[in-house]
């Protein structure tokens, strides 16, 4: 059976590597990862679809298995990604998109070195700060922080394979989608393994 990929998208916070995601999924027939949290679920929430919920002592046995592609605490809750859900998925043949940050998608790449990883940038910082300040959920100090982060963050670029500016979300999208396409076309065993087969066939 023909093995799945893995495409890990990052980017800072307001790049708009989630409704890139969003729109991969329905376009395309990839899956997307799903987390596992400690946190409480959320009004209208669904166990399994937008995360899976845990315990603390649950999540802390699964960091100790080295069940995790990767984890982190924010705000008091761990969040992570289970290894095994995603490697079935690729046993299986299905494509899995990773939506997550850039110190989890540096995580990945020690586990799965080879995944496919693609950075959304913003077309600028002032697009940036106005995508932020659009939210409503940021405080000014929260917004500097959060363009100080950036810069930082930009600074890995080179730890991945592509780069998309999300200037326009369809253009965007395309790119992505263009992407995956490509990447199924490159020469690999699998690729070998077929012109294996034409030769048995002569």
């Amino acid at each position: 059976m023909k093995k799945g990929q893995l495409f890990i998208v990052s980017g800072p916070s307001g790049a708009g590597k989630g409704s890139i995601c969003q729109k991969l999924a329905k376009e395309l027939d990839v899956e997307l990862s799903v987390s596992m949290t400690t946190r409480e679920p959320r009004p209208g929430e669904i166990e399994g679809v937008n995360y899976y919920f845990i315990t603390r002592d649950e999540f802390k046995e699964s960091i100790e298995k080295g069940d995790l592609l990767e984890y982190a605490e924010v705000y008091g809750n761990f969040y992570g990604t289970p290894k095994q859900k995603v490697l079935d998925k690729l046993a299986n043949g299905k494509d899995v998109v990773l939506e997550i940050d850039i110190q989890g998608a540096l995580k990945v790449r020690n586990e799965y070195p080879q995944g496919i990883y693609v950075f959304i940038l913003p077309p600028s910082m002032t697009e940036l700060r106005k995508r932020i300040t659009r939210r409503g959920s940021d405080s000014p100090d929260s917004i500097e922080l959060r363009l100080g982060e950036t810069l930082t963050e930009i600074s890995y670029i080179d730890q991945y394979n592509y780069c998309v500016v999300n200037e326009d979300l369809e253009e965007a999208v395309l790119r992505v989608k263009a992407i995956i396409l490509a990447e199924h076309s490159r020469v690999s065993e699998q690729i070998y393994g077929l012109i294996k087969n034409y030769k048995e066939e002569v």
